[in-house]
């Protein structure tokens, strides 16, 4: 087991600490970390997707969770998987895809861990009708703060606090994940333009129910009367029948296409408001008006960025600010006046994601409830981005909605008990389970968690 003194970041880049990184190759060396984690405690940490501090631990230990990456059982006839919390949604896809499975649930990116899954209660395009990843986790093992592995039933107190936990109730060892039967390795697309963003939600909210998974770019520096023109993508895994002839001899074959790393050096205008106006203009007209029953490469439609590894240093040195926030259904005006305080602003944002979000999930500290989800992706440079991004808060707090935690770096605490209502009973659970802080992170002092 390796420990090495490090500084330690998200995906963003913002933030970095200094603390020891240990790599536990085996379930003993786990709960031998622990014991040993010091005064400051222990945070697991994945593959580093987390944009903010939530695997961040200063002057600690940051358990590194990669080495754990065994797929233990695959049950084909019932759908699921026992896996390490270690293996990645990537390497899942990969072992799983050829048996006629893939993942319940996948964000923006297949670089996650599935313990990175559970502890975020991550969710993807499909949250309108499946849920975020926690509700296909059947039961999982948990060392807890005591130095025991207990196994943890979907339905519990502990599980639902463990869901969205952002890894303060223990460290996930292993998950019985539910899975999707697929036919093929390809994406049924269907995709189309909305002239604004009343036009998008209209079509969102007409259409949204006859796709498994639906997802909107918007144009953030539109304005007038074209602010959140967007475009909308939607689908559906591909039967045999929709493959062209040579397609169906090998329907489930999955070769994710690999393009070079960003320049670890990139000019810090690069992603200036007229750079990011000309990409997204371009983006914009070159999408069709309408399009039905494309077909798309499974990494296409779900992770296109995973095809350029550390496509986060675009933004420069500087690093980037992710924002993402979710207001209930009723709350579409606080939607426009948000956006369009972005549009007047001129955020440059490349990357931001319109979703609607189905039924909440029962973890105490999930992130999504039934409505409407914007993330965008800022350059931590722009002058004033702190001040404008804690008014936002404000005004997401006031319509009933909240922030995501594991893209947070920023959030006043006093905000987030208004945000996230079981608030008080996780702290409670937490301090019953674990009373010396055996588990912490940056993260959890930050907001007192």
């Amino acid at each position: 087991m390796s420990a090495d003194s490090v500084s330690v970041t998200g995906w963003g880049r913002t933030a970095p600490t200094n603390a020891r990184l240990i790599r536990p190759r085996t379930h003993e060396e786990t709960a031998a970390a622990v014991r040993d984690g010091g005064a400051r405690g222990s945070i697991a940490r994945g593959l580093g997707r987390a944009y903010g501090d939530s695997a961040q631990n200063a002057g600690g230990c940051v358990l590194d969770m990669t080495a754990l990456d065994q797929v233990h059982s695959i049950d084909s006839y019932a759908g699921t998987v026992v896996c390490d919390a270690g293996v990645s949604l990537h390497r899942l896809i990969e072992v799983l895809l050829p048996l006629g499975w893939f993942v319940p649930v996948t964000p923006g990116t297949r670089y996650v861990t599935v313990g990175g899954a559970i502890g975020a209660d991550i969710h993807g395009r499909d949250h309108h009708g499946s849920g975020s990843f926690s509700r296909h986790v059947s039961s999982l093992e948990l060392l807890t703060a005591d130095g025991s592995v207990r196994t943890v039933e979907r339905g519990t107190e502990l599980f639902d606090a463990t869901a969205g936990g952002m890894g303060l109730t223990g460290i996930v060892l292993t998950a019985t994940v539910e899975l999707t039967q697929v036919r093929t390795s390809l994406m049924t697309v269907d995709t189309e333009r909305a002239s604004d963003l009343d036009d998008l939600m209209a079509r969102l909210t007409a259409g949204d129910h006859q796709y498994r998974y639906s997802v909107a770019w918007i144009d953030l520096l539109a304005r007038g009367t074209s602010m959140g023109r967007s475009v909308l993508r939607r689908g559906d895994h591909a039967p045999v029948d929709a493959l062209p002839a040579r397609a169906r001899r090998e329907p489930l074959v999955y070769r994710p296409r690999r393009l070079p790393s960003a320049p670890a050096l990139v000019p810090e205008r690069l992603l200036g408001r007229g750079s990011v106006g000309l990409y997204n203009e371009l983006r914009y007209r070159r999408a069709p008006r309408a399009r039905t029953g494309e077909l798309q490469k499974l990494s296409t439609f779900f992770h296109p960025l995973d095809g350029v590894p550390h496509w986060s240093r675009a933004a420069g040195r500087s690093g980037i600010v992710p924002y993402q926030f979710v207001v209930p259904y009723g709350q579409e005006e606080a939607l426009r006046r948000i956006v369009g305080r972005l549009s007047e602003r001129g955020c440059p944002s490349v990357r931001a994601v319109l979703k609607r979000f189905g039924e909440g999930d029962p973890g105490w500290l999930s992130f999504p409830v039934p409505g409407w989800s914007l993330a965008l992706d800022l350059p931590a440079r722009m002058s004033g981005l702190a001040a404008f991004l804690d008014e936002l808060d404000t005004e997401v707090a006031e319509a009933g909605g909240r922030v995501y935690l594991a893209k947070d770096a920023r959030l006043r605490p006093e905000l987030l008990a208004t945000m996230y209502p079981r608030l008080d009973a996780f702290r409670a659970l937490r301090a019953h389970l674990d009373p010396r802080g055996v588990f912490t992170s940056d993260l959890a002092r930050r907001l007192a968690l």
